[in-house]
């Protein structure tokens, strides 16, 4: 091993640890992007290299730009409390009805808006209904990270990073759902049983069940508007397997245009909360990617699938296990790029790159930091004065994602 080579995994190792350990409490972007900036000063990698590494990530920047603007148009104009307090009133009085409520909504979202949405949009409204019924917020919030995840296979626009390992060529519907319609069931069914059981003891008892639900105004129904509109637009755009930045981008801002002119008032309110230092968060994590590639790991990733593809079956379930493990080690965004290039490069059979994305999505719910919707999660719940830790997050994480992995690529292995 080179100098230069040890320099590299030295430096992505610590920024790695800064992003999930986050010493004096400072923002994970700040680790990402400072471990960027030392590969630059260390001349570990060039400023065009550099550059050429944050352009590959310009469809998910679209993507969470887009979400987050319709996330904070819809929170200033209460469609939140609006969702929480209808949600209270079906639970009637269970925390443990109102806790399946919640499960039900994250995979409906996380399916046609992707589980960065449930992340953005749903975890506030959860947080309000808790707070409206006076249950237990903890389990319901932890319901929205993992199911995101869970959910995040049951089409291809349900997880960014379904676009990043598959290069941005999906497979059609019809041979996506033959892979991942029965796992993706699998994925859901065990997290919900896993984490209910986890979390037993804080479902008990009786909630409020009757609370008052105000009218949603009409700026409130066009941000609820606004994110049907870009459910159907996501759908349309992935039918014709192009990218799904750009158009959630303009849905985002087009809603918060209409929100704002609705109410007469300047969008720039909107714009000054929405939480943007994910994007340099994930602006860092590619950069970091990118200097790994330099020392050769993702060329040895691709002779390891070469060699497993001689026994598919056991080849898959191991190179989807170790990925979803590996997704926490890096997130999962830049875990699926280096998957995906090597992907390219070594051709395995269907069934090894299908068990490779089960494993970089369903993977990242082992960690806090394991997955972008998990650290959006996490900063949606910090703005409610909530917080939730590493090695709390890793205990109920090892819990559910591990049988769920083991269900989901065991379905997917018996279908063939």
């Amino acid at each position: 091993m080179t100098i230069a080579t040890a320099a590299t995994w030295g430096i992505c190792a610590a920024a790695t640890a800064g992003v999930i350990a986050r010493p004096f409490r400072w923002p994970e972007a700040i680790w990402a992007v400072a471990g960027a900036a030392m590969l630059l000063v260390c001349g570990l990698v060039t400023p065009r290299e550099a550059l050429f590494a944050v352009g590959k990530g310009a469809d998910v920047y679209l993507f969470l730009i887009g979400m987050m603007l319709l996330s904070e148009t819809a929170r200033e104009q209460g469609l939140f409390d609006w969702v929480a307090a209808t949600a209270v009133g079906h639970a009637r009085g269970s925390p443990r009805r109102l806790f399946l409520l919640v499960n039900a909504t994250g995979v409906v979202t996380t399916t046609f808006l992707s589980n960065d949405a449930t992340a953005v949009v749903l975890t506030p409204a959860v947080y309000a209904a808790a707070r409206t019924a006076r249950a237990e917020p903890l389990p319901l919030l932890f319901a929205c990270a993992l199911i995101a995840n869970a959910a995040s296979f049951v089409l291809p626009i349900s997880n960014p990073a379904n676009l990043v390992l598959y290069g941005g060529r999906m497979p059609p519907l019809g041979e996506w759902f033959a892979s991942f319609a029965v796992p993706s069931v699998a994925a859901i069914v065990v997290t919900f049983v896993a984490l209910r059981c986890v979390e037993r003891a804080r479902l008990t008892g009786v909630c409020e069940s009757t609370v008052a639900r105000v009218p949603l105004t009409p700026a409130g129904k066009a941000a609820l508007a606004g994110i049907a509109a870009t459910a159907v637009l996501l759908l349309a755009v992935s039918a014709f397997d192009r990218p799904l930045g750009l158009p959630t981008c303009i849905a985002g801002a087009a809603t918060m245009g209409a929100v704002a002119a609705l109410v007469r008032r300047s969008p720039a309110a909107t714009v000054r909360a929405v939480s943007w230092s994910v994007l340099p968060l994930v602006a860092g994590l590619f950069v970091l990617v990118e200097a790994l590639d330099r020392t050769g790991v993702i060329a040895r990733v691709a002779v390891g699938l070469r060699d497993l593809a001689a026994e598919p079956v056991r080849g898959a379930a191991w190179s989807g296990t170790v990925l979803a493990f590996a997704s926490n080690l890096m997130n999962n965004l830049p875990a699926g790029l280096i998957a995906s290039t090597a992907v390219a490069q070594a051709q395995p059979p269907r069934v090894i790159v299908d068990a490779l994305l089960i494993g970089v999505d369903l993977g990242p719910n082992l960690s806090i930091t394991g997955s972008l919707a998990t650290i959006l999660w996490l900063q949606a719940i910090r703005r409610e004065g909530e917080d939730v830790g590493f090695w709390r997050f890793l205990k109920v994480g090892a819990a559910t994602m591990i049988p769920a992995l083991v269900a989901a690529l065991g379905a997917r292995l018996l279908i063939g």
